[in-house]
């Protein structure tokens, strides 16, 4: 759609200029459309820019997790890190000349319909507003972080700070380090910074079901085929071994009974019990829960760093955080000089706190007091109900 009924030309106004909305404004730019990105910080990545902890990389392998239309055979690693991905995006943004279109350092604070003129009211955070036809919201669930409520926080003496904010002077090699949490993020720090600590004290509310995934650099033999042709990079892309993987995991947690989900526990358990030799820390390690109720943790080699001398993984309660350290329930308090909070997203927020309000001047935090749905869900939600 090129333009309204009137003949109008459409204006389109993007929030965010991670890997959604920077797609959009490419897309958007080859088509000719009039559009502008708002962009809260100061810098494009979205994700990939708000996490630069240590050990980050992205669970989808390298030659999957880009662009179609812009394949890159310059990838180090089957697994790419976080600050290579950061690096492409901003490749790709240059490449395809929609750095011009990206207004940096405005949040959008607020975005109203108005039903008369069918068109928006953006507000942004220093009070300008513009007009827009429509509405992209490309702002992504990784970004707020959820900080634990944990009684005396603000009182530790060190650095302490969450993962998406992560602290460069904090004190790290030789140092003893607290880490909250065992998600995807928690692990990938495990494997990263327990050789480099005195000690590293591994906080885990409730382990996590790991999925055994292979990790291999490409050669610069590799890179140089995947320049000279791209097939090569599609024939990874949409493998049977990747492509399969999905289907197996699809197919597995729509059907908990069917043999692919049995697959699934059957491969977690065996990375488990075969990797893990200390029976105590083995059953640190089990959860009590079958796999894919969490989203499951790929890792090439997190069961052999945890084993590493310097870690140790705590599964008690914690009472309270003071000045030196972390007080446990029972008693135990773990002497720490950096807390580190790998406690994820609240990815239920979206495009909030931006206030939203559509048509009628409904306000989209009306329509999701109860849980967030998209348009689809709230159609067939109204099925479901009216058939009672």
């Amino acid at each position: 759609m090129h333009a309204a009924d009137n003949g109008r030309r459409l204006r389109f106004a993007v929030i965010g200029a991670g890997m959604a909305g920077l797609l959009a404004a490419i897309k958007l730019s080859q088509r000719g459309e009039d559009f502008v990105v708002f962009e809260k910080a100061g810098k494009l990545g979205g994700t990939w820019r708000e996490n630069r902890y240590p050990g980050l990389t992205c669970d989808v392998p390298a030659h999957a997790y880009t662009y179609s239309f812009e394949p890159y055979p310059e990838w180090q690693s089957y697994y790419a890190t976080g600050g290579e991905i950061q690096a492409y995006f901003e490749m790709v943004a240059r490449k395809y000349g929609v750095l011009s279109a990206i207004r940096f350092g405005c949040e959008v604070t607020s975005a109203i319909y108005d039903d008369a003129s069918a068109s928006w009211t953006l507000t942004l955070g220093n009070g300008e507003t513009c007009q827009a036809d429509v509405v992209i919201a490309a702002s992504g669930v990784l970004h707020h972080p959820r900080i634990p409520q944990i009684a005396g926080l603000d009182e530790f003496a060190g650095p302490a700070f969450h993962t998406a904010r992560w602290d460069d002077d904090a004190p790290v090699e030789g140092a003893r380090v607290g880490l909250i949490g065992c998600g995807s993020t928690g692990v990938q720090i495990v494997t990263a910074i327990n050789k480099l600590v005195d000690r590293l004290v591994h906080f885990q509310r409730s382990p996590q079901w790991v999925m055994p995934v292979p990790q291999f650099d490409y050669s610069d033999a590799d890179r140089e085929a995947f320049r000279k042709d791209p097939a090569l990079i599609d024939a990874i892309r949409y493998s049977d071994e990747y492509l399969g993987a999905i289907k197996r995991f699809t197919d597995g947690i729509t059907n908990i009974d069917g043999p692919e989900m049995a697959e699934i526990e059957e491969y977690c358990r065996l990375n488990l019990e075969n990797s893990v030799r200390d029976p105590v820390l083995r059953e640190k390690l089990r959860p009590n829960y079958r796999a894919a109720c969490k989203r499951l943790i790929y890792s090439w080699c997190f069961y052999e760093e945890v084993q590493h001398p310097a870690v140790y993984v705590e599964t008690g309660r914690i009472e309270r955080i003071e000045a030196g350290g972390v007080r446990m329930e029972d008693g135990t308090f773990h002497q720490l000089d950096t807390l580190v909070l790998a406690t994820g997203f609240q990815a239920d927020r979206f495009i909030r706190p931006t206030v939203v309000r559509g048509a009628g001047g409904r306000a989209l935090d009306d329509a999701w007091k109860i849980r967030p749905s998209a348009h689809y869900a709230d159609r067939k939600s109204t099925r479901l109900n009216s058939s009672h």
